[in-house]
């Protein structure tokens, strides 16, 4: 636990520069939410998401050229007869894993003359074909559902433990907040998408509770040293511009990282590593603007209903 950190609201006030009150402006927070977060479900009743692959079923080749070729001359040449799809190197660049739309004999054939002939000759002995059913993606699908339900209620009952129900709840909120966002967009854009897109939403699920619990511990520790007559309020404002240097830190460094992923990590990443940028994010907004101010929304209207907020939970002061 830090222990040098200002001690008083207007020391935070004074240390950062840029200062204006988080907290009393936290409806503009949410209606910015909802604009990003509406139009998203809305695409999402209406056209739903692009399935890729993984999800509708297609043909996946496994081919070993004889020398090292690119993605990118793959793919162009996949385009050159009007397919597209994912490809995976391995084995020096020379083992290619080729996933696309279900092939008839005859594409299939021309496939695999524009690749001989563009990108070069490929063991004819070793070639691998199957068909992929969708059954595979609605069965990740499905699992990853039961991980996002199984790691809410683990979440629910630890921060219930370590702080009050309230953040808990608050800190769900957010959570889902930025999954929506994800795919919202996803869907609002009709980025195709592929297995690695499950693996990011559940990845930005644990990441973003991270940064939520940072700022709920200083709450934490700063409502134990409340005064009588000071304002929850500009407690939890204080609260948040403490960890805010330490919070935009540690997003910038990850966007750094994911975003020379998504210039340079390849076709096969793009999809991942696109939703991971969207969803850091989602989760460094939420978790500074979302998170705290639904607490402190909760606690104000336990304390207009006479309610207590959760376990060992005090009174919000006026």
């Amino acid at each position: 636990m830090e222990t040098k950190h200002p001690a008083t609201y207007e020391e935070v006030q004074k240390l950062h520069p840029l200062y204006f009150n988080i907290v009393k402006k936290r409806y503009w927070w949410f209606a910015i939410s909802l604009l990003i977060i509406i139009p998203g479900v809305i695409s999402l009743f209406m056209q739903g998401l692009n399935l890729g692959i993984d999800f509708k079923g297609g043909t996946m080749l496994d081919m070993t050229f004889k020398k090292a070729v690119t993605q990118t001359a793959i793919t162009d040449t996949m385009k050159s007869v009007g397919l597209e799809g994912q490809v995976q190197l391995s084995n020096g660049n020379t083992t290619a894993l080729i996933r696309t739309q279900a092939l008839e004999e005859a594409k299939r054939n021309e496939l695999l003359t524009s690749l001989q002939t563009k990108v070069g000759e490929y063991d004819k002995t070793t070639l691998k074909e199957d068909k992929v059913g969708p059954a595979m993606g609605q069965e990740l699908t499905r699992n990853a559902f039961y991980a996002l339900v199984i790691a809410m209620g683990l979440m629910i009952v630890y921060i219930t433990i370590r702080f009050q129900f309230v953040f808990a709840i608050s800190g769900i909120i957010a959570l889902l907040h930025d999954v929506l966002v994800v795919v919202g967009l996803f869907s609002l854009f009709r980025w195709e998408i592929d297995s690695t897109f499950v693996a990011a939403v559940l990845t930005i699920f644990g990441y973003s509770i991270n940064d939520t619990v940072v700022i709920f511990d200083r709450i934490r520790e700063n409502e134990s040293k409340m005064k009588r007559g000071e304002s929850y309020e500009d407690m939890v404002d204080k609260s948040v511009w403490q960890t805010m240097r330490r919070s935009i830190n540690t997003v910038v460094t990850v966007l750094i990282a994911l975003f020379s992923v998504f210039i340079l990590g390849g076709e096969s990443t793009r999809v991942f590593s696109l939703a991971m940028l969207i969803g850091v994010f989602s989760g460094a907004y939420s978790s500074i603007f979302n998170a705290s101010q639904i607490l402190v929304e909760i606690k104000t209207r336990m304390k207009k209903s006479g309610g207590k907020g959760g376990k060992g939970g005090k009174a919000v002061r006026a």
